[in-house]
């Protein structure tokens, strides 16, 4: 890795470790990880509309119209519940409470991948930061060289990831989001690959997404090529 690459992985890496560890100093509580429709919610006196991979905070009033539907996994305890409107609920640190409409659907993640999806809003960043000014920033198409302790990660990752995928719905990419999560702190770039050509099928025209690939595409330019 060059200079310039090493400085950026440093830089990505404080990104996505700040982004865990200051959850209890922001509020962070919760993250969305779905959603359809013209969802809002108010922060304080703020309203606004909710988009796609937001972080929650403990106290922010959401309010689901009819037809709509959101979904919030809780960073803590990985409760992920699923609204459809009409519904209002406020968060909470661990769970929502409802004003209106009927009752969440629930669902529990495994242990450790709220956390790993927590990262998402400084995975697309970093991801279209990779892009800035149009130039491609790339990364090393080197085999990563794991230590047994980050070995037994990434196994226990995928294993994870085909459970999550099992039981989500055709257009949930959450099980991608780990995984991509857990192969990007390892540097297993080639590995993204699949998982972001999987999460672009699953939801075609997400600009997110669309990033994600991208910045993979550029990682895994063979050396070679390079100018």
């Amino acid at each position: 890795m060059n200079l310039a690459g090493a400085t950026r992985f440093v830089v990505s890496a404080a990104l996505i470790t700040g982004a865990t560890s200051v959850l209890a100093a922001t509020g962070d509580a919760a993250l969305v990880n779905q959603l359809m429709g013209n969802v809002s919610y108010t922060s304080g006196k703020e309203s606004s509309k909710v988009t796609a991979f937001m972080k929650v905070r403990e106290g922010d009033r959401f309010n689901v119209p009819a037809g709509a539907q959101v979904r919030i996994v809780y960073l803590q305890n990985g409760r992920q519940e699923s609204y459809g409107g009409p519904a209002a609920f406020t968060a909470g640190g661990q769970q929502s409470t409802v004003q209106s409409g009927s009752q969440p659907q629930v669902s529990t993640l495994p242990a450790g991948v709220s956390q790993k999806i927590s990262q998402t809003p400084e995975l697309i960043q970093i991801a279209r930061l990779g892009r800035s000014g149009g130039v491609a920033v790339r990364g090393t198409v080197r085999d990563a060289r794991l230590n047994p302790q980050q070995q037994a990660e990434v196994r226990q990752a995928k294993e994870t990831y085909k459970k999550l995928r099992a039981q989500a719905g055709a257009d949930d990419i959450t099980p991608e989001l780990y995984l991509y999560a857990v192969l990007q702190d390892n540097l297993l770039y080639e590995d993204m690959k699949p998982v972001v050509e999987d999460m672009a099928r699953r939801q075609p025209g997400n600009a997110d997404i669309a990033a994600l690939v991208e910045y993979v595409k550029v990682k895994t330019v063979p050396q070679a090529t390079k100018q």
